[in-house]
């Protein structure tokens, strides 16, 4: 029984000497058995840097980049904040009609809108825009669907604002789709729209013939 004594005294004090407790002085730091990331590596301001070719560490911030504890949804101002391209407002202070001059409505614009749509709406809302997406199967049964004719007259002005900041279940995109993202969705979920409502004089007189008529 006494061997267990001894083995337990020796424990005892090789783990009170692991710990640090040395019993003397020392300059040294005691030795860590779960650092827990209280000492990491890091560059210092304004230190070199080998990784990036100009060998600098301080990087230039990404386009588009917010603050920490400043959020585009909560204040636009802080990219700017144009009335049309960040609010979804005209100058009179109402839901704009229609989209940004400063936006290309092309091929490009639309694949973007394409793109991110799948990403964050058609979950919910469907591939066509239905309100018929995966989360329905989940119990999600009050997802809007873009083929209402309310959703159809309403100002892309205010989808916008939807968007960026949510309405009944449906969160806020405003930190995860750039202005420019919102409208490319807006323009895209237009096309679904149409797609489904569209007739035949929707179609340019020179494209009719595709279609057999």
């Amino acid at each position: 029984m006494r061997y267990v004594y001894f083995a337990t005294a020796f424990l005892v004090i090789l783990t009170i000497s692991i710990a640090g407790f040395r019993g003397r002085i020392s300059t040294k730091p005691p030795v860590e058995v779960f650092p827990d990331m209280d000492r990491q590596a890091k560059y210092k301001p304004e230190a070199a840097s080998p990784f990036f070719a100009d060998g600098r560490a301080d990087r230039p911030l990404p386009a588009g980049v917010v603050a920490r504890g400043r959020s585009v949804a909560a204040d636009p101002a802080c990219l700017g904040a144009d009335g049309f391209l960040d609010r979804g407002k005209n100058a009179q202070g109402e839901w704009a009609r229609g989209f940004p001059p400063e936006l290309a409505l092309d091929a490009r614009l639309m694949a973007r809108g394409r793109d991110r749509y799948t990403i964050y709406c058609a979950p919910c809302h469907g591939a066509l825009g239905d309100g018929q997406g995966i989360t329905r199967g989940y119990g999600m049964a009050t997802t809007a669907t873009y083929q209402d004719d309310r959703i159809r007259a309403m100002a892309e002005g205010e989808i916008f604002n939807t968007i960026t900041h949510g309405k009944n279940t449906m969160l806020a995109y405003g930190d995860k789709l750039d202005p420019r993202d919102r409208w490319a969705v807006i323009a895209y979920l237009r096309a679904l729209e149409r797609a489904r409502a569209g007739t035949v004089a929707d179609v340019p007189a020179d494209h009719r013939a595709d279609l057999g008529l």
